[in-house]
């Protein structure tokens, strides 16, 4: 498994040079049927907003919505910026020049990030995409690890990265305030939690702004690849069944069960080259 961006694993399902691939940003019916694929979620996880602050303990920062999008909109530009010290009236900022790191490939979290950007300020609108073009000055990194480990060498610098990196890298996290409200902290608790107050048991396909993310898959669904499809299927089978523990503390969050029968049933919709569905063991 190569971990490269959601552009990257949609380009190769579709050109059928792996075995399936991942994504972050789901394809719609259309270009599902198109491109002949399958997709399925497989776990829920969340993008974070991430500092590397001298003297700022990790989740004591908090930013809004509108505040993180002029942050990566270019027009804040000092960690002490009265807008940011607003909302932080405890903490004594450095003032330190705001370094913003991004993501340089095509990035299924680049899109989930500046679409939330984009529901919160008007400024935003409709520049959500797998790649932006910044305004101003930025610092690209290939994938989530590279902008993990440019924000640990570089004070000063914010970042938006998968939960699970938090966790595994100890990084600073952004305590960012939600719909209700409340400045909240990521936690496989809280992603959880957001699970819940979800249309995402109703519909795995839900927009999953201002609280999560899912992960998809894409297999092919075409008869000519039906064979060779057969061991991904029954991969994906044993993980929908088995993969709940596994799970746990990885900083992704199992997926609800209704929404596994949900991909089960899409698991079972290949069929071979003679119309009969392929033997998945349940």
């Amino acid at each position: 498994y190569t971990a490269t961006g959601s552009g990257d694993g949609i380009q190769q399902a579709r050109a059928r040079s792996v075995d399936f691939g991942a994504t972050h940003s789901p394809l719609d019916a259309d270009a599902l049927a198109k491109a002949q694929l399958i997709q399925i979620p497989t776990v829920v996880g969340a993008i974070v907003p991430v500092v590397n602050l001298p003297g700022v303990a990790s989740g004591s920062l908090r930013l809004d919505g509108p505040t993180l999008a002029d942050i990566f909109g270019g027009q804040i530009k000092q960690w002490n910026d009265a807008r940011i010290a607003a909302l932080n009236p405890s903490l004594r900022l450095p003032a330190l020049p705001l370094a913003r790191l991004v993501r340089a490939d095509e990035s299924g979290s680049t899109e989930t990030f500046t679409r939330y950007l984009a529901a919160t300020s008007p400024g935003w609108k409709g520049k959500a995409s797998k790649k932006v073009d910044w305004n101003g000055a930025v610092t690209a990194a290939k994938g989530t690890d590279g902008v993990t480990e440019a924000l640990l060498r570089h004070e000063g610098s914010i970042g938006y990265v998968s939960y699970d990196r938090v966790q595994k890298k100890r990084l600073e996290a952004v305590a960012l305030k939600n719909a209700d409200g409340q400045f909240a902290l990521p936690s496989e608790r809280s992603i959880q939690a957001a699970v819940r107050g979800s249309g995402l048991v109703d519909n795995p396909f839900a927009s999953l702004l201002n609280a999560r993310e899912l992960t998809y898959v894409l297999i092919p669904s075409d008869a000519q690849r039906a064979a060779a499809a057969g061991p991904t299927l029954q991969f994906f089978a044993w993980a929908l069944q088995k993969g709940d523990a596994i799970v746990r503390q990885t900083g992704f969050v199992a997926l609800p069960m209704l929404v596994q029968a949900s991909a089960f049933k899409t698991l079972l919709s290949v069929r071979g080259a003679d119309g009969k569905m392929l033997s998945v063991k349940l």
